[in-house]
């Protein structure tokens, strides 16, 4: 018989081990034993819209009372930043991963299989390469659509600029999503016998010189592109110094300075997508069947200051039904805060 002391020693251990391999054992990568999750944000450029996105889908699971390990990272506009981020999230701990528009979206489709990614902030994921389709996505990859009424955003150009006859449409050569949204702003000015005039630019430090080379145009249609929101400075003080009123195609923008629009509330897009990451982390549903979501209801944002900046009036029709009257409802940000570095 052994000694006692050696019994108990034994046992001690035995007990150890039990524990070690429970400990092991926590129910999922990333998972930190108290039911907390490890999630990768992947945001491709800083600019309000992208910012809101981000917030709102970490907003999400802080309403749903799920503790999170966040590891936030932003390309700064750079691709192949985006390549590398996306690199390293495939070989992390990582349970899922929230890609924030189509360029760090692509990035992470290409690099990550194994681990859901959940994007917001892409218009046309189906277009991107993203899924198979909006409903069956077929793979590691859904999300949420920043897909824009573009042809209520028209009306609401011609609503403020009555007698405008061209118009102006600054965007990234080089995204996919802002591709798409100038196809749909030609189809909008068709039906409203509107010319289209093009300037196309491949990042954000060419923003000032697209504006400059537009020849006569009466209005300016900015889309949700990160290229040129990151520099929208640029943009609003063009036209600010030639009378010509900017519209835009989300509230960030018009809270920065341009004159209004009809578009998304970001903030919404990305806690939309947050729901839908919680829906497959706690409930164990499969990216691949869940249809890619887009925003029903879109917000009417205008700026009174901005319009008397760029020599044009709202009309009453469309202050009656505006949601957000910048500098009334919000404080008005400085256009500068949109020009971050991007």
């Amino acid at each position: 018989m052994r000694p006692r002391t050696s019994m108990m020693s034994l046992s001690a251990a035995a007990a150890a081990t039990a524990l070690l391999l429970t400990a092991c054992d926590d129910g999922g990568s990333g998972d930190d034993g108290d039911g907390g999750y490890a999630i990768g944000i992947s945001q491709f450029v800083t600019h309000p819209s992208l910012d809101e996105s981000s917030d709102g889908f970490k907003a999400a699971f802080d309403e749903a009372g799920v503790d999170v390990d966040w590891d936030e990272q932003n390309a700064q506009g750079e691709q192949a930043t985006a390549s590398t981020i996306a690199g390293t999230f495939a070989t992390d701990d990582l349970d899922l991963v929230h890609a924030v528009a189509t360029p760090s979206a692509q990035a992470a489709a290409q690099s990550i299989q194994d681990t859901p990614v959940i994007f917001s902030a892409v218009t046309d994921p189906e277009g991107a390469g993203l899924v198979d389709s909006w409903e069956e996505p077929g793979a590691n990859v859904t999300g949420a659509s920043d897909m824009n009424p573009v042809d209520k955003q028209f009306d609401v150009l011609q609503s403020i600029a009555p007698d405008a006859e061209t118009v102006g449409v600054i965007y990234s050569s080089g995204e996919t999503n802002s591709e798409v949204q100038v196809e749909q702003a030609k189809e909008a000015a068709e039906e409203l016998d509107l010319e289209i005039q093009e300037a196309a630019i491949t990042n954000s430090s060419e923003v000032q010189q697209g504006v400059e080379s537009f020849s006569d145009v009466d209005a300016i249609y900015v889309p949700t592109d990160n290229q040129v929101v990151s520099a929208l400075e640029s943009v609003l003080q063009y036209g600010q110094q030639n009378s010509i009123p900017v519209i835009a195609a989300e509230g960030d923008s018009v809270e920065a300075g341009a004159v209004a629009t009809e578009g998304l509330d970001y903030h919404q897009l990305g806690r939309q997508a947050g729901e839908m990451a919680l829906r497959i982390l706690e409930d164990g549903e499969d990216p691949a069947s869940m249809p890619v979501e887009t925003q029903e209801n879109y917000e009417v944002v205008v700026n009174p200051e901005a319009a008397e900046a760029m020599g044009v009036e709202i009309p009453q029709e469309l202050m009656d039904r505006a949601d957000v009257v910048v500098g009334e409802d919000v404080e008005s940000k400085d256009p500068s805060e949109a020009g971050e570095d991007g």
